[in-house]
């Protein structure tokens, strides 16, 4: 799972920084370099000290990149060095959150969450605004989203995460209110995952592309099927941690 998402967030910054037109430019290369490092950091994420490896990981990545921006002053934008931090946190560090929340405890059954909150919201959403969405929301951004679709979208993914919480009731044996849950999380992170998704959308606006890539038939690129998983991810992974703190 950490290769697939490391390959992912790999892909992920090559279709942001593509968009960009930062293809090849030094600040895109050590954004991947530092991206493949952290990824190896990661699996050794339970180690002592490697919280320090890791802030001195992105510590080097600032000083490079400061290096880098005054020796190429003039051929080089300050917004391209920003880009650079904000694709490896953005793709990078959001999508490592599923592995971390993979390895906990249990963590094999709450990683789902993730899923059902953002791609069910996205199917539930659709279904429900197709059906009987009249008004918009977001117009210049996502001008097929309505509101009636958001709140199916919200509402499906706690059902869906409900029928999942019946699915696994049981094999969680430290987890006691998971039907509760289980619905709470997943309608908090359709919110943000809808949010995900129309910040991927106002970039592609901003630099007029409809599609990051055409790498998966009907549905676009790496970030456009990722969109809303990069952001619900960390929230899962909070959400794991705090179920385990409260005893809940």
């Amino acid at each position: 799972m950490l290769c697939v998402l490391g390959i992912l967030s790999l892909m992920g910054l090559w279709e942001l920084f593509k968009a960009q037109d930062l293809l090849w430019k030094p600040f895109a290369i050590t954004a991947i370099v530092v991206d493949v490092l952290y990824y190896i950091l990661i699996r050794f994420f339970d180690r002592p000290y490697i919280s320090l490896y890791m802030v001195f990981l992105f510590t080097l990545f600032a000083i490079t990149n400061i290096i880098i921006y005054v020796i190429t002053y003039a051929q080089s934008d300050l917004h391209d060095v920003f880009a650079s931090f904000f694709g490896v946190f953005y793709v990078g560090v959001s999508l490592s959150f599923l592995y971390i929340t993979r390895v906990h405890p249990w963590g094999a059954y709450l990683v789902w969450l993730a899923i059902i909150s953002s791609w069910g919201c996205d199917v539930c959403a659709y279904l429900v605004g197709m059906l009987i969405g009249k008004h918009r929301i977001f117009p210049q951004i996502s001008p097929k989203k309505t509101i009636e679709g958001c709140i199916g979208g919200i509402v499906g993914s706690s059902v869906l995460a409900f029928v999942y919480a019946l699915c696994v009731k049981g094999y969680i044996l430290d987890l006691k209110n998971e039907m509760i849950i289980f619905p709470i999380v997943c309608m908090a992170g359709a919110v943000i995952g809808m949010f995900g998704d129309l910040f991927a959308s106002a970039i592609k606006r901003k630099v007029g592309i409809k599609d990051y890539s055409s790498l998966l038939p009907g549905h676009g690129g790496i970030l456009d099927r990722f969109d809303s998983v990069i952001l619900v991810s960390p929230i899962i992974f909070v959400v794991t941690i705090l179920v385990r703190l409260l005893d809940i």
